[in-house]
């Protein structure tokens, strides 16, 4: 259809231009004969007693060529044909009668009505011509507007249809919703996972798409009032046939082209399986962590056991030297002393208190722990620098296991510089967080320990129980923080606390 349209436009200009010049060398040609008949007639007819009649009927044959070459060729072909006819009636006019300029009057008012004739029919042309034009080129318009349109139908169909393979295609279920929450549709991944078919649903709210939608239906609400743009989080859905799923659902605002909003789109990605391979790799992590934590515990119990036993047996064979008694005994008494800090960091470890939250403000908890730490520091000849942001919000939190924290952190740092050095702390907010940073001026930790700093019984000191940092991580992970930990041997390190700021 294309190639043929494409073909006739290129050979019909050609055609149509020869075809007219013919037909209009025809009409002058018919427009001709008639004066040349109708002026032999005047002609061929003699004075005789009955010629006037005749030329005075004669006259009126002019109207023929005249309103031919009106209707043919315009106002332009009338007037020439009229004034031809004029001056081919002229030497034929009525010789008797009231004359103006040798002609009777009643003769140039039949001039003047060929004149007449010829503008008048020769307009009425024009305007029928020109009226053509418009409605030709009105329809040529409306036949390009056609065609437009019938090409953005057919490319409009073929993106829906690339649209739907889309949602068709996605592992991930999309679900659209109109306003009032009613679902609109659901691919083929969202069937899937739902159990239900897109007939069974469509129309219908959202939440009787499930038994237990998790809160993902106060989420759309929330997008739909503007109170959020987007919200993204892991929800339990349980489906009508009773099937649990874990899956992550985001939920969009969705508007048209000029910005009306026209519903949202919810997106489930079923993390089920990703779940349960999570879940067993954390078992798996929980029982190797409980191995080390087993092997540490039965590390750091036979040593000090070891020695108590030699101690023992230096006093069996001491032979009542009450010297020798004296020392082995005190060697028992530090060995059990170390034995009960294992023992009390193993208890705070394993049955750790629950956090009784609040708002705090970290500033206000580190100066409660400055005399601590001023006083220690100094001891050891460290310098301690605070550098506390003003407008740090405040954290929901245990003042009380901050403070622990702090005093942990505080104390291995300073422990870290034991020539002396600079200890500074400094506080501030970020992206929805606040932080306290702890930077010692120490030795550094060595890169093949510092990715288990945080680990049950790792400590770069001789007499450290190696549960302190564990403890603090703990602690930190039950406010929904998390530690940072950078050290360069040889310039110091930096431990850094996030926890999130109440908004």
């Amino acid at each position: 259809m294309p190639l043929r349209l494409t073909t006739r436009a290129l050979s019909d200009p050609q055609d149509a231009a020869a075809a007219e010049r013919g037909r209009r060398l025809r009409d002058i040609l018919v427009i001709a004969s008639m004066l040349v008949v109708i002026t032999a007639l005047h002609t061929f007819t003699g004075p005789s007693a009955g010629s006037a009649d005749y030329h005075d009927f004669y006259r009126r044959l002019y109207y023929i060529p005249i309103l031919y070459a009106a209707f043919v060729f315009g106002v332009r072909g009338g007037l020439l044909t009229a004034v031809a006819s004029a001056l081919l009636y002229a030497p034929y006019a009525q010789p008797v009668g009231d004359k103006l300029f040798g002609l009777v009057v009643d003769d140039w008012l039949e001039l003047v009505m060929y004149l007449v004739m010829g503008v008048l029919f020769g307009r009425l042309r024009d305007l029928e011509e020109k009226q053509t034009r418009e409605v030709r080129q009105v329809s040529a318009r409306l036949e390009d507007a056609y065609l437009s349109l019938e090409e953005r139908a057919v490319q409009l169909k073929a993106a829906q249809s690339y649209s739907q393979s889309i949602l068709r295609s996605v592992t991930s279920g999309v679900v659209t919703v109109g306003p009032d929450i009613s679902v609109a549709t659901l691919n083929p991944a969202a069937e899937r996972i739902l159990g239900i078919g897109e007939e069974m649903t469509v129309a219908r709210p959202l939440e009787t798409a499930f038994k237990d939608d998790g809160g993902l239906t106060q989420d759309v609400r929330k997008v739909l009032d503007g109170r959020s743009p987007r919200t993204l989080r892991d929800v339990r859905l349980v489906t009508n046939a009773g099937k649990i799923v874990h899956a992550q659902a985001s939920v969009s605002r969705m508007r048209d082209v000029g910005g009306r909003k026209l519903g949202a789109v919810v997106t489930i990605e079923d993390v089920s399986d990703v779940k349960a391979l999570t879940e067993q790799l954390i078992r798996a992590d929980r029982l190797a962590a409980l191995g080390e934590l087993t092997a540490g515990v039965a590390h750091e119990v036979r040593n000090p056991l070891g020695i108590i036993r030699a101690s023992v047996q230096l006093m069996e064979d001491s032979e009542c030297n009450r010297e020798r008694v004296s020392g082995a005994a005190q060697v028992i008494k530090q060995e059990i002393d170390r034995l009960d800090r294992v023992i009390k960091a193993l208890l705070d470890f394993g049955r750790p208190a629950a956090p009784t939250m609040r708002p705090v403000a970290v500033a206000q908890v580190l100066e409660d722990v400055a005399l601590f730490s001023h006083t220690f520091a100094t001891r050891a000849r460290v310098d301690v620098i605070e550098r506390y942001q003003a407008d740090v919000p405040e954290v929901m939190a245990d003042p009380e296991q901050l403070k622990q924290v702090f005093v942990n952190l505080i104390s291995n740092a300073v422990q870290a510089m034991p020539g002396g050095g600079t200890l500074s702390i400094e506080t501030g907010s970020e992206n929805g967080f606040v932080f306290i940073r702890f930077t010692d001026t120490g030795a550094g930790i060595p890169a093949d320990v510092l990715p288990k700093v945080f680990d049950p019984f790792v400590s770069t000191r001789d007499d450290g129980t190696g549960l302190g940092l564990t403890i603090v991580h703990r602690i930190v992970d039950d406010h929904d923080g998390h530690m940072e930990v950078t050290s360069e041997q040889g310039t110091g390190t930096a431990f850094t606390v996030w926890l999130p700021a109440i908004q």
